[in-house]
């Protein structure tokens, strides 16, 4: 079975960091590209990140470039998403998402996309 497990979220001041971790089984880094998505309250749900090993590529969005890095540590088997330089509007639930697509395909993935899996959600809260 394809299982994601996000983990890693939290409560952080502004200007701080987090690690989000999303653990995968099921598959290997080669099948699947990975991101990462968010949904803040009242908004629809954006792709942040996403790498494909296949492709030895990663994107960003233009709202967390330059502050987050996404990577894969093949010894945990995790995706994970370094988050520096925390802002109030980075306040979501963060999601790890997984599928045989491009990032791009990904990156805009819902709930009615098919063949995406996806991973429970993390609560990440800056404050200002």
């Amino acid at each position: 079975d394809v299982q994601l497990q996000a983990s890693g979220g939290g409560l952080m001041q502004a200007g701080g960091s987090l690690r989000l971790s999303c653990a995968i089984s099921g598959f290997t880094f080669d099948d699947y590209a990975i991101a990462w998505l968010r949904q803040a309250p009242g908004k629809e749900r954006e792709g942040i990140s996403c790498i494909d090993s296949f492709a030895n590529s990663h994107y960003y969005g233009d709202s967390v470039k330059g502050r987050f890095t996404i990577f894969s540590d093949i010894a945990k088997d995790t995706v994970d998403l370094l988050m520096n330089g925390l802002q109030p509007e980075d306040t979501a639930i963060y999601f790890c998402a997984a599928g045989s697509v491009p990032c791009t395909t990904l990156l805009a993935a819902t709930d009615q996309t098919p063949n995406i899996y996806w991973g429970q959600g993390t609560q990440v809260t800056v404050s200002s």
